[in-house]
């Protein structure tokens, strides 16, 4: 005799919200509804049987990040939710044309502040907000670049509202992390949730190291018939390590330290059993101020002496550029709308989340009169440190964050509280509504591409809208659907 799986749907509700696996929605071609019925037949049990595997093999893997606040945690998982968030071909198609067009604004951007300062002088962008910003790097002025690219990899932060309309949150110009679980989700879904998948023709995620090595070849020195293309790392205890491990292996080419490399003539070297090989782009996830001693920070042990000066002279190549952080700046941010119609003549696709900059007189006396109704952020940090969310903040935080707006305005910007979409999300009660983001991971050498999908952050606290990894969020498998292709058409280890 059968026995009844209770259906783990039981208690599901999504609220005011928009739902990423339940909202219909052109061009999902019944997919959402598949997707369901298939969590259904499986019931509550198994699916968190499968949940607790997916997650031992995480960290048997080695997929870990490290909280730097915690310092008995030095290896933890990125929780993974075994329901992924599906994508339709055509919201694909609007939210790749959206992101390519906001990475070459941000290319136009700094080509722009670095030499003629066109946008300064129209008085689009103020000033001071760029050349007073602790980002800003006179190293760069006048230094140009290949093809104009100085973000040649970008994480595009992108909400989704009540109403389902896609908005960037942040842009990530510097050295945005998180590429890796899009990939990994993917291998670990296809092997803990083949049923699931099965006859789901979904976008392929594979071939970004591919892609990823040919734009870092393609910004190497002129003289570089073979570029030799390295990563270089701060090292095993920075919070991406396992990141830097899997992208160097996803390329093909050597992970580094500061270390490991030197400069002899202008000219950047690898050490080898073999002897010095010669370096022409060094893909870096350090920071700008540890990449050089004899230029920024003397105390660097994590940089490479001589290496702005090998650049400079033009043989090496870095990405990202230096001084790209005055782009991703949240202050910068509430202009990207005005940058993208200087630039580009265009509105933009993806609009920006309405944003009141603090620095202003009109926007900090906005901010204040509206604190209890505002998301308050500072505009330097990252990772979800230092907000305060109006509508969810005590008395005392709210006059915590009203001393702080006052002391220093132009720390900070504000924005209304977005109701963010949400995804069905497996918890101890069951299937539940949480709170998702989409960071959207693009390629830029000569032209731009962009990953399909991108990493699915969730917040996986009830309510909460924070969804970074150090504050407690999770990630998920996202399903872009093939264009075109039947939902039955058979599924590879490509999908």
């Amino acid at each position: 005799m059968d026995v009844a799986v209770e259906d783990p749907f039981l208690g599901y509700d999504c609220g005011p919200f928009f739902c990423e696996l339940g909202t219909e929605r052109e061009g999902d071609k019944g997919a959402a509804a598949a997707i369901r019925r298939r969590i259904a037949a499986l019931g509550l049990g198994t699916l968190r049987a499968r949940a607790r595997a997916a997650e031992t093999d995480l960290f048997n893997l080695g997929i870990t990040f490290t909280v730097y606040s915690e310092a008995n945690a030095i290896d933890r998982i990125l929780p993974f939710d075994c329901i992924p968030r599906l994508i339709t071909a055509g919201e694909w198609a609007h939210l790749d044309r959206g992101v390519r067009q906001r990475v070459a604004a941000l290319n136009a951007f700094l080509e722009d502040i670095y030499h003629a300062r066109h946008i300064l002088k129209d008085g689009v962008v103020p000033a001071e907000l760029v050349l007073g910003n602790a980002n800003y790097r006179p190293e760069m002025e006048e230094f140009p670049v290949r093809f104009g690219t100085y973000v040649h990899i970008a994480g595009i932060d992108i909400v989704r509202d009540e109403a389902g309309e896609f908005r960037v949150l942040e842009d990530n110009a510097r050295t945005p992390s998180g590429v890796s679980y899009v990939v990994e989700n993917r291998h670990l879904m296809l092997r803990a949730f083949p049923d699931l998948m099965a006859g789901m023709r979904l976008a392929p995620v594979d071939d970004y190291g591919q892609r990823l090595r040919a734009a870092l070849s393609e910004i190497a020195p002129d003289a570089a018939l073979d570029p030799q293309v390295v990563l270089l790392s701060p090292g095993i205890y920075n919070s991406a390590y396992f990141e830097h491990v899997f992208l160097a292996r996803e390329m093909g080419v050597p992970l580094v330290e500061g270390r490991d490399l030197s400069v002899e003539d202008d000219r950047v070297f690898m050490q080898t059993i073999a002897g010095p090989r010669p370096v022409h782009t060094i893909y870096r996830r350090i920071g700008d101020d540890f990449l050089d001693p004899t230029v920024f920070r003397p105390d660097s042990l994590l940089g490479v002496p001589g290496l702005i000066g090998a650049w400079r002279r033009g043989h090496v190549a870095l990405a990202n550029a230096v001084g790209t952080g005055v782009a991703d700046d949240k202050a910068i941010y509430a202009y990207m709308p005005r940058i993208i119609r200087y630039y580009l003549g265009e509105e933009a696709i993806l609009p920006n989340v309405e944003t009141h900059i603090c620095r202003e007189a009109m926007g900090l006396a906005y901010t204040l009169d509206h604190l209890a109704d505002l998301v308050v952020k500072p505009v330097g940090e990252s990772g979800g440190y230092g907000i305060t969310i109006g509508p969810r903040a005590s008395v005392a935080e709210l006059e915590r964050a009203r001393a702080a707006l006052t002391a220093d305005p132009a720390n900070w910007i504000s924005q209304p509280m977005v109701g963010l979409s949400v995804g069905p999300t497996l918890c101890e009660e069951g299937i539940r509504a949480r709170h998702l983001d989409l960071r959207p991971f693009a390629v830029t050498g000569r032209e731009t591409w962009v990953l399909p999908g991108g990493l699915t952050r969730v917040a996986l606290k009830q309510g909460s809208l924070i969804v970074n990894s150090s504050q407690g969020g999770g990630s998920k498998d996202t399903w872009v659907l093939a264009d075109g292709a039947p939902n039955g058409a058979p599924n590879g280890a490509s999908a």
